[in-house]
């Protein structure tokens, strides 16, 4: 199979080069590199020409989570398109092969690794990537939206993998989305009776330390995403519960590790990611000054 990795950036020169020299020694040799670059500030793309000529540079007013990454997937040559962040980073020298190996049934449209914390990531950052990317592989379809719900369309294009044909056939990312491209493309290719795989084996190192303001934009965001692609939550079940298990496992997982001082953050975090969502889910009412006070993306709230 030919395989294209694609990689958005924008101002991304911190990280470009640790990210291209584990991209030479990964067992998987022969690939297409693709750059989409927004227009970055920085050495970006004089660094980028080091290592590929495939670079793609758009204007930063034209960005778009789906519509970017459709761009450079119609462009790319690969049958498997390889999707990274620029600030993820391969664990080991087997990421990108193991996570091809599923292709191998025909019925995978699409594939995500597993996430690891950096060392410096902070316990409400670790806990998230421990909850949402456990040591389990699993294949998902249609059949297990009664027990999974929403998790059944979980997909993260910090490290994903898709099979062309299939994102070529639910139409490819949806442009215009704030967020949540890949559960845009996940929940059309498992109601496609399509299947979806979780690859434990195939690791990237990715996660954030947000503060409490930043975890409120981010899921004032997804209430915002929630409430424009409102089948996906008619389709695979409303995100409260999963916020639950995750709340419950977040205090055990901090208790665990002796951080009981951290329970008053605990309890701020998670109230002012509950208000995020719900005000996000109800944007409409707001003024579009708030909205881009209170948004992660608010650039994307000039176009709307």
């Amino acid at each position: 199979m030919k395989i294209s990795i694609i990689i958005p950036t924008y101002n991304a020169q911190n990280y470009l080069v640790a990210l291209f020299e584990s991209f030479k020694n990964q067992s998987i040799k022969n690939y297409e590199l693709v750059i989409i670059d927004s227009s970055s500030k920085d050495k970006t793309v004089e660094i980028a020409k080091k290592y590929t000529e495939n670079i793609i540079v758009i204007p930063q007013s034209e960005f778009d989570h789906g519509g970017t990454r459709t761009k450079a997937a119609q462009i790319a040559k690969g049958e498997i398109i390889v999707f990274l962040t620029q600030d993820a980073l391969p664990a080991d020298v087997f990421a990108i092969e193991n996570i091809l190996k599923v292709f191998e049934d025909e019925d995978i449209a699409a594939a995500y690794g597993r996430q690891l914390s950096y060392k410096d990531t902070n316990l409400f950052g670790k806990h998230l990537r421990e909850f949402n990317y456990p040591d389990i592989l699993h294949v998902r379809s249609k059949e297990d939206i009664n027990k999974y719900g929403l998790k059944t369309a979980f997909l993260s294009d910090s490290f994903a993998a898709y099979r062309k044909n299939a994102l070529k056939s639910i139409g490819w990312f949806k442009s215009d989305l704030i967020l949540g491209e890949d559960t845009y493309a996940g929940a059309k290719m498992i109601l496609a009776d399509y299947k979806l795989a979780y690859v434990t084996d195939a690791q990237v190192y990715h996660s954030h330390s947000y503060t409490i303001w930043q975890e409120f934009k981010r899921y004032f965001d997804i209430g915002v995403f929630h409430k424009c692609e409102s089948w996906i939550l008619d389709s695979f079940g409303k995100a409260e519960g999963e916020g639950m298990k995750y709340i419950k496992s977040e205090l055990n997982y901090l208790f665990s590790h002796g951080a009981w001082y951290l329970l008053p953050q605990w309890f701020m975090r998670n109230g002012m990611k509950f208000l995020g969502y719900k005000l996000g889910q109800k944007y409409e009412k707001l003024p579009k000054w708030l909205i881009k006070r209170l948004s992660m993306h608010h650039r994307w709230w000039d176009n709307i």
